[in-house]
This record gives structure tokens, C-alpha cells and sequence, in this order.
């Protein structure tokens, strides 16, 4: 059994944390080597007020921690000193068809000692109070097909829907982004 935890915005202190959980999260994704964010990029889009986003953020993130400290010894301790289990990395999008933004959650991510015990259902209910207080349409994400076990909990606890007709595209890094470029002749 698992000791009680809380939800809040993730604060500077708590990019190591993130970071580990991403690197987590790439392993359990088969792509470890694709995990190459920084401190420094983490910190300007999680915390700049000078981006292009809003309040110069073009990302956000919720922290799960537990209650009290716990000593574990692989996970950095949050901006709070206690220990983080999870988190939710979103950011703003923006839909034609229903003509309000909405969120794209980019990362979530839960240890798997804290999994099943109602942490991932609670990083979604924060997620929906910022979309509600944002006054977004709709909150989408991505899973990959082979996590049955996290497209099981998104179908049953969270009552989501599949969007099995589109297909996820890609342009990746420097050279793929110029390679959109027009040729001047």
C-alpha cells in the first residue's frame, strides 16, 4: 500500500525530477537514446518569462509527490523536499474545428511502485482544472499502440476516445525542418 500523495505546478527546484521521469519514461518506450532534453531547456520552457508562449512558457508541468519525504534514492527530491512519483507535461494547442485552444499532454509519467494506486487518474483531474479554468475544448495525447496497459486505464477510468483514424506525422530536427524549406531558384 502506497502512502498518500498530492498534486501541484511543478516549480524550478523540480527539473531534476523531470528529467529523471523522462528518462524513465524513454526507457519504458524502448527510446532512450531520443531523451536528450537539458536542465537549461527544461528551465526555458517550463519557467522563461520571456518565450513566446504564455507568460513566456511554452510548456507547464504537474508534479505528483508523495505526502511526506521518503527516502528513495534513484529520484531527486521536488522543489518541496519530498518525493516526486509522477508528473504531467502539457502545453497549449489551439483547434479550428471547435474554435477554442485546448491542452496537448506531451509526457505522463508515474513510478511504477506508485502505478494502479489512483496517481495517474489524479495528474489527469489536475490537468482537467487547468483546462477548465482555461476554458480549453478538449485535452489530447498520444499513446503508443503496444502500451495496452495505459490505453486500458485511458479507455476505462478516464472514458477517453480513440482517434484510431489519424495517423501521427513527424519532421524531425535541424535538417528535417529545413528540408521543408522552399528552394529559391
Amino acid at each position: 500500500m502506497s502512502a498518500a500523495f498530492t498534486t501541484r505546478p511543478a516549480q524550478p527546484g523540480d527539473i531534476p525530477a523531470i528529467l529523471h521521469f523522462i528518462k524513465e519514461l524513454a526507457i519504458y518506450e524502448k527510446e532512450e537514446d531520443k531523451a536528450q532534453a537539458t536542465h537549461a531547456q527544461m528551465q526555458e520552457a517550463l519557467f522563461s518569462e520571456s518565450g513566446v508562449g504564455i507568460g513566456g512558457h511554452v510548456a507547464w508541468a504537474i508534479i505528483a509527490e508523495l505526502a511526506s519525504s521518503s527516502s528513495d534514492d534513484q529520484t531527486p527530491q521536488s522543489a518541496t523536499g519530498k518525493t516526486p512519483i509522477g508528473f504531467a507535461l502539457y502545453f497549449f494547442n489551439f483547434s479550428t474545428w471547435v474554435g477554442k485552444k485546448g491542452i496537448y499532454l506531451e509526457d505522463l509519467y508515474v513510478t511504477p511502485a506508485q502505478r494502479n494506486l489512483g496517481v495517474g487518474r489524479a495528474l489527469f483531474a489536475a490537468l482537467a482544472e487547468v483546462a477548465l479554468d482555461s476554458d480549453c475544448g478538449r485535452i489530447d495525447w498520444s499513446v503508443l499502440k503496444w502500451n495496452t496497459p495505459s490505453i486500458g486505464f485511458y479507455e476505462s477510468a478516464l472514458k477517453a476516445t480513440r482517434m484510431e483514424e489519424w495517423v501521427g506525422m513527424r519532421v524531425e530536427g535541424r535538417e528535417g525542418i529545413e528540408g521543408l524549406l522552399l528552394k529559391k531558384a
